[in-house]
């Protein structure tokens, strides 16, 4: 098969979450397990850092990767969802998974498969592409995001030198539970044996949960915003545990005052593996990594400014605290008047989110071009429940079209909602 073809069987062939939802989803981890024994336990010879959490886990395994490369290292790194391109889910040093790679693995696994006719999901079969991908590069490392959960995600068969979870949101309430404890277990899921955790956010309602899964794992627990204070002044920021003063004049490329939580966790991981001399990780990899998360990583769609007079940002958050996080930064922008660019998919709890949203804004309600996404006049009736006025655009390019006729220079026009909106802006 060549490359394109190899890319519809992926797509096409295999129950896929972005496109069915929940139906993909797998409550076990028999079929990562086969996978697993099919191509020989790669991930068995590859130094891992585990990443969970609702929101930020993206980011934070961005910033490490590009720490742990401007160190010195051959840092493999795979997260989810794509925004264009499959490849970015698999990259060495930056470097997208090459077709010709995606190609030689999809026939490896269909040549062993017709012995095994095992049934993956799209990203049970794409974890395993990463793993025998890194270990044939013979990577230092590989910076593994979980895709779903934790305790039954595909990713959660690594032992890692340390886990990582950023925060716990509803976000998949049917899937992972409708609380926050409920949902926190299965992101506790990935904590292992003597192994330290990093929580990158102190919640009273999950705090617990993470406590006792670390006992019961002997796993020494770090949470980052109470080990450590990150302080801004202008762009420049410093990183000090309580004792001392461990960086100064630190600058990141990544956008968003959200990010400092994220960038938090992450230094507080790369601390850990420094003082247990798992990698050797100085202040100037700190500073340079920090400073060129983009250029490194190739990392996009975190408030990323895609346009100007408008300034038009872009902004993947989508569930409850990605929004309270956009929302903050509006507050934090100069403009005369705004106007949102907005869709999501038909299994979000809009309850949570639309309350969230400024009633003072222009929306332009659209969808994304998946069967997932809820309809732009759904939501837009949603909406109206939560003072939030504006028509609806039957896709992505026609509602940015009309925000930019109607905004003069002075505004600005905000896209997200989704993943899936964000990507086509991008396209």
């Amino acid at each position: 098969m060549n490359y394109a073809q190899t890319i519809d069987f992926l797509y096409t062939q295999l129950p896929m979450f972005q496109r069915t939802g929940p139906a993909a989803y797998k409550n076990n981890l028999d079929n990562t397990h086969a996978l697993d024994r099919m191509f020989v336990h790669p991930h068995h010879g590859i130094k891992t850092i585990h990443v969970a959490g609702t929101n930020g886990k993206g980011s934070v395994s961005h910033i490490m990767a590009s720490i742990l490369q401007s160190a010195g290292y051959k840092v493999g790194l795979y997260t989810s969802p794509h925004l264009l391109d499959f490849r970015e889910r698999i990259k060495i040093n930056g470097q997208m998974i090459s077709e010709e790679d995606v190609c030689r693995f999809v026939e490896k696994f269909q040549q062993k498969n017709k012995v095994e006719k095992l049934e993956p999901s799209f990203f049970e079969l794409t974890v395993m592409m990463a793993f025998d991908y890194f270990a044939r590069q013979k990577v230092d490392v590989a910076v593994i995001e979980v895709g779903l959960g934790g305790r039954l995600d595909s990713t959660n068969i690594i032992n890692p030198e340390v886990g990582v979870i950023t925060n716990i949101s509803p976000d998949h309430t049917n899937l992972l539970g409708k609380t926050i404890p409920e949902i926190a277990a299965e992101k506790a899921g990935i904590i292992k044996q003597n192994t330290p955790v990093v929580i990158g956010e102190t919640q009273a309602e999950s705090q617990d949960v993470f406590i006792t899964k670390a006992k019961e794992k002997h796993a020494p627990i770090h949470f980052a915003d109470q080990e450590y204070l990150l302080t801004q002044t202008g762009s420049e920021l410093q990183f000090s545990s309580e004792c001392s003063l461990i960086y100064r004049n630190l600058t990141c490329d990544l956008k968003g005052n959200y990010q400092l939580k994220n960038i938090t966790t992450a230094l507080c991981a790369m601390q850990i593996l420094y003082k247990q001399k798992v990698f050797n990780i100085n202040a100037d990899a700190v500073k340079n990594g920090l400073n060129n998360v983009v250029k490194n990583t190739g990392l996009y769609g975190r408030w990323q400014q895609i346009g100007s007079n408008p300034k038009i940002i872009c902004d993947t958050g989508h569930n409850q605290d990605g929004i309270k996080n956009i929302t903050a930064q509006f507050k934090q922008e100069q403009y005369k008047n705004l106007h949102v660019v907005f869709g999501t998919v038909n299994d979000k709890d809009l309850s949570l989110i639309l309350p969230l949203l400024p009633d003072d804004a222009t929306y332009y309600f659209t969808k994304a071009d998946i069967s997932r996404a809820l309809d732009e006049h759904i939501l837009r009736e949603k909406a109206k429940k939560f003072q939030l006025k504006g028509l609806a655009y039957p896709n992505v390019k026609e509602a940015l079209e009309a925000a930019r006729a109607a905004a003069s220079e002075n505004d600005m026009i905000f896209v997200g909602g989704s993943t899936f909106i964000v990507a086509e802006v991008l396209e």
